[in-house]
């Protein structure tokens, strides 16, 4: 069975009376689960930095390539499998970390159910440290289906050490550090309503389920102790003196978030660190940055240039599978969504969430097939043609 074959179920259910339940394309998907999210998540979720100009260009960037037909080359079977730090994935898509999807369902445990919609379609989670559940009961959810975890690094090294400790024993498979935000972005839609969902003890539970957060607060805390310790904890701002100590925390495989520059890229595989994730946290962070589309072809060449073992992860601006065979095309080992799965959740829950990645599979796989490239390996730079400057 191919990822496309989706699209006959969606028919042969048309004949039997019954449409698509859920949004075929992200526009209305976005509008869908907008109107449906409170404004606070509203803004939160499909907000970014400054006016926006980055995270617009995130999702512009893709029209600027274009993937160039090739004929007889059919396949009746598409091979989009990748191997990620040993564990072998039937498609490159991962689910990116997320810190309120855990507040995106009307029950507040999306992030549960993100771990279900990673469970039922083998698209791997990388659950945030910004969690609704305990990071131990999130991973539980995801059956047979890798996950990786997001790690903030907290400004005190036991409490990283002891996030870092239980997401191994639960049974993660690697640790992604974020880079990018040890301190908050420039966010308008967010400032105008005062919208700060940790400040108001939302996504907290990975902390207040954390035996070194609590003695931090002390037994029973109120709610406000709670927040105004995690403040205290958050933002560490991390350099490249810190590897070590990162590397040392765990036997996991690291992967280093936010990573755009080729020297950035190369500096932290000397380090010691096993992946790069190129990103630019979807344009929430820092307007003015440009598309990471832009920069992922030049961090894929240093990464070949160090020896080409570690894969590069790539979000920012994916909105369809036609944006996921480019950024193949441009060298991503793996592909990262963010806002549509969020969106689907939100809108249709599991089932919604599971409809959207679907959708992203189908699309790359029957792409790859009408154009003429029937394996992951066939998408090289050489299969795009840039249209646009």
């Amino acid at each position: 069975m191919s990822f496309g074959d989706y699209q006959i179920e969606l028919y042969l259910g048309a004949l039997g009376g019954v449409l698509p339940a859920h949004p075929l394309t992200h526009a209305e998907l976005e509008a869908g689960a907008l109107a449906v999210l409170p404004p606070e998540l509203r803004t939160y979720v499909a907000g970014g930095a400054g006016d926006e100009a980055t995270q617009r260009a995130n999702v512009t960037a893709f029209e600027r390539w274009a993937l160039v037909p090739r004929m007889l080359n059919a396949r009746t079977e598409r091979d989009l499998s990748v191997e990620l730090f040993g564990k072998h994935l039937a498609s490159p898509l991962m689910m990116a970390p997320v810190g309120v999807v855990g507040l995106c369902t009307l029950d507040q445990h999306g992030d549960v159910h993100a771990a279900e919609v990673s469970a039922a379609t083998g698209v791997p989670l990388i659950g945030s440290t910004l969690m609704s559940d305990p990071l131990e009961d999130v991973v539980a959810a995801t059956g047979d289906t890798p996950a990786w975890f997001q790690l903030y690094t907290p400004k005190s090294r036991e409490l990283a050490a002891s996030l870092v400790s239980r997401a191994e024993r639960a049974g993660y498979d690697a640790l992604v550090v974020t880079l990018d935000t040890w301190v908050p972005g420039w966010r308008p839609r967010d400032l105008a309503s005062g919208n700060f969902p940790q400040l108001r003890g939302k996504a907290l539970a990975n902390y207040t389920s954390d035996p070194v957060f609590a003695e931090m607060t002390g037994p029973d805390p109120d709610p406000a102790t709670v927040v105004f310790t995690w403040v205290g904890q958050f933002g560490n701002p991390l350099t490249w003196d810190d590897l070590p100590w990162l590397r040392s925390l765990t036997d996991l495989p690291i992967v280093l978030k936010g990573i755009c520059h080729p020297d950035d890229a190369r500096r932290a595989l000397d380090g010691g660190v096993d992946g790069i994730y190129c990103s630019n946290h979807g344009g929430r962070q820092a307007n003015g940055g440009g598309a990471a589309l832009d920069w992922l072809p030049g961090v894929v060449d240093a990464v070949a240039a160090h020896g080409g073992d570690a894969p590069v992860v790539f979000d920012s601006g994916v909105r369809s599978g036609a944006d996921v065979v480019k950024a193949l095309a441009l060298g991503a080992t793996a592909v990262a969504v963010g806002r549509p799965y969020v969106y689907g959740l939100a809108l249709g829950g599991v089932p919604g969430a599971v409809h959207v990645l679907r959708a992203l599979q189908a699309e790359t796989d029957l792409i790859m097939a009408v154009d003429g490239y029937p394996n992951r390996a066939d998408l090289t730079r050489d299969a795009l043609v840039r249209t646009m400057p």
